[in-house]
């Protein structure tokens, strides 16, 4: 589904000099596969995400969603942010159902899709409340929700939990991973939390810094749901956290 080949991301830094974000990055995420990718902060996890995203385009390298090139934002894409971007003027089912309107779908329509996404995301009680009525985990529910009504192929999120506490961000995951086994999407999900990425991951793409690679990818061969203290999971945590201290000079 997801298909990114030898991506380089050049920047232009202060003084001239050009800083090389990521380097000769191939990607593979096959369809309905739900892919975490881990690494430490700078190394290139968000500027991967955008470009798959459309948001900005590779210096060189290719990337393509069900084989058509990305060459920008387009809506079987789905992005899903750390902050949540909602509309705070607009009720929680009018922010659902923002995309809905945008496109122009009919109005009988669009509320069955609203009615839908409300009830998928566990969200009916508070349908008629405001953003700032709500906490930080029901603000995030409701970006997906929006996400989602507009139906992409693919699910994009960029460390959707980072500003969440860990009560709430186990909570967020379990939630998630209920959500896309109901509503099932090509997710791509971007993280630091080595527990967060083998949790929801079908596979770990683990990334290297200066410049950005992919060092490694690990199969992470567990049933749903997993057992954050089983001796299996533990062995997962092991290897993962061996690969980004190795990949990242640790």
């Amino acid at each position: 589904m997801i298909r990114c080949e030898k991506l380089t991301k050049e920047f232009q830094a202060p003084g001239g000099n050009n800083f090389r974000a990521l380097e000769g990055v191939d990607l593979h995420v096959k369809e309905d596969e739900f892919l975490t990718i881990l690494g430490p902060s700078g190394c290139g996890k968000s500027t991967l995400l955008n470009i798959i995203a459309g948001f900005i385009l590779p210096t060189t390298g290719t990337v393509a969603v069900d084989g058509a090139r990305v060459a920008g934002p387009s809506s079987d894409k789905g992005v899903v942010f750390q902050e949540y971007a909602l509309f705070p003027w607009l009720t929680v089912r009018k922010n659902v159902g923002y995309g809905l309107r945008e496109q122009g779908v009919e109005r009988q329509r669009a509320r069955e899709l609203e009615d839908e996404m409300l009830a998928l995301c566990g969200l009916e009680h508070v349908a008629d409340h405001f953003p700032r009525q709500l906490s930080g985990g029901l603000k995030q529910r409701v970006s997906l929700a929006r996400v989602l009504a507009n139906d992409p192929r693919v699910l994009l999120m960029d460390e959707p939990f980072g500003a969440l506490d860990e009560q709430r961000r186990v909570a967020l995951q379990d939630e998630l991973l209920r959500i896309w086994r109901n509503n099932k999407k090509t997710a791509v999900f971007i993280t630091h939390s080595i527990e967060e990425a083998i949790v929801l991951g079908d596979r770990v793409a683990v990334m290297s810094a200066h410049p950005g690679r992919i060092s490694k990818i690990v199969t992470v061969d567990l049933g749903r749901p997993r057992d954050r203290n089983s001796n299996s999971f533990n062995a997962l945590r092991r290897e993962v956290t061996e690969a980004l201290w190795s990949s990242n000079g640790a």
